[in-house]
């Protein structure tokens, strides 16, 4: 019997962070919602399934977090999606470690695509 999968999302504009949640939950996943990144550093147990994570948000860099996360042997092997509204920074976010990158705005579609290519079964 197949699990239904958790995600995170981390984003610190609340229109995006609300619309992606409702999606999201729409499609059937279990969503978790928080406009600060670096929430995820301080999960140690119920850890999602994979993290969408907004590259830009105030406070601390989305890469810089997800360096820490690829670095922790506890989450290293947590898909991590880095989002931006710069197209040009897709070369960092995969240099931080992040297992796919999605530029703002995007198609719901490619959204699904990239959940569905990077969660672990």
């Amino acid at each position: 019997m197949n699990r239904i999968k958790t995600i995170m999302i981390a984003d610190d504009d609340p229109g995006i962070l609300d619309a992606v949640c409702i999606m999201l939950e729409f499609e059937g996943y279990n969503v978790y919602c928080t406009p600060d990144g670096a929430e995820i550093l301080n999960m140690n147990s119920k850890l999602p399934d994979l993290l969408l994570l907004d590259i830009w948000m105030s406070g601390i860099d989305g890469r810089d977090i997800c360096k820490q996360l690829k670095q922790n042997p506890t989450t290293n092997k947590l898909p991590v999606v880095l989002i931006s509204a710069s197209r040009d920074i897709e070369g960092s976010a995969l240099a931080a470690g992040a297992d796919d990158f999605l530029a703002k705005p995007f198609d719901i579609d490619d959204l699904l695509n990239k959940i569905e290519r990077n969660l672990v079964n």
